[in-house]
């Protein structure tokens, strides 16, 4: 049973890809929830979620409290760290507190009341809800107050292309040559329609990169941002007024965010791409959701409806909740 006005925890380590996807849940159920960004001590951080004895020593807030009751009705955990408090917290409030945990915890998910993971983590079960990519709040809505929010991007120069840039990984390493190919086509589109580029590059993307990429950018009209020292974040903007949206290939979470616009989206991943991301960007390819940019081989393709998953999992984790 579902209390009238149930308390939530969306919980994560601080990294901002798992605090967005856990808080854009809760919202999703309708809840403004506790946000908790946690300090794990060693060597349950080594271990996380697997070792529980101890926990309640282990885990703090940021701000260095203990997780003490009374105990949220809800918790989301999104990442391996959130995974042992989402655990612990089922524990301790002896079943009461529903516990979602986001992404594979890395252990049997019967320790969690749901899990919810993308197709590309691999996991099936009873209590296993499957997604394509990451949660996000990206809707109708959130595109319109971000348009709201951002009015003078409507004077730059249309078609208008939102440039997402995230940093190397494993699967693929951004350098100065990946920047090359990808300006190569960028430049060359600007040059015979015109437009402007709307450039916002993320936390993890080095500070000698985006201060290049800043130099690069500033021969086309548009703005560029790469933290506060450039005003506001204006990601949301961003997104509300693209016509189109190039996203590096690195990031899960901003490549599921530009698809949930129901704008054409568009990488570039010179490298082949190995492991869970490859089977990422082949669900999201063949789905239409995204394209390879200055493929000018590939058939112009319908743009297919926005890659809307949060609203659906929220009304799925809502009636598993009910049930309980």
């Amino acid at each position: 049973m579902i209390s009238a006005t149930p308390a939530c925890w969306a919980i994560s380590d601080g990294a901002a890809g798992n605090e967005r996807q856990a808080v854009a849940l809760a919202q999703a159920l309708g809840l403004a929830p506790r946000v908790i960004r946690l300090r794990v001590r060693e060597p349950w951080a080594a271990f996380a979620p697997h070792l529980l004895a101890g926990a309640g020593f282990a885990l703090r807030d940021e701000d260095g409290s203990a997780l003490a009751p009374p105990w949220p009705d809800l918790a989301i955990g999104c990442g391996r760290r959130a995974a042992l408090a989402t655990r612990a917290l089922r524990a301790w409030s002896g079943g009461r507190c529903f516990c979602v945990q986001i992404l594979d915890p890395r252990i049997d998910s019967a320790a969690f009341d749901l899990v919810v993971a993308p197709a590309h983590d691999g996991l099936s079960g009873t209590n296993v809800i499957t997604s394509i990519g990451a949660l996000n709040p990206v809707d109708v809505d959130w595109l319109a107050q971000g348009r709201a929010q951002f009015p003078s991007f409507a004077e730059l120069p249309a078609p208008r292309t939102a440039v997402l840039v995230g940093a190397s990984t494993r699967a693929q390493r951004l350098d100065d040559a990946y920047f090359d190919a990808l300006l190569a086509p960028l430049s060359a589109q600007q040059a015979q329609d015109g437009g402007s580029f709307l450039v916002s590059v993320s936390r993890r993307t080095p500070g000698a990169l985006a201060a290049t990429l800043r130099e690069r950018f500033a021969a086309f009209p548009g703005v560029f941002w790469s933290g506060p020292q450039d005003g506001a974040n204006p990601y949301a903007g961003l997104l509300g007024w693209a016509d189109r949206i190039v996203v590096t290939p690195d990031s899960v979470n901003m490549l599921s965010e530009a698809c949930a616009t129901g704008k054409p989206v568009y990488t570039l991943a010179p490298r082949p791409i190995g492991g869970k991301l490859a089977a990422f960007h082949a669900e999201l390819a063949a789905s239409g959701h995204l394209r390879t940019l200055g493929d000018s081989a590939s058939r112009p393709q319908p743009q297919p409806p926005p890659l809307a998953e949060t609203r659906e999992i929220a009304d799925l984790v809502r009636a598993r909740w009910r049930k309980r």
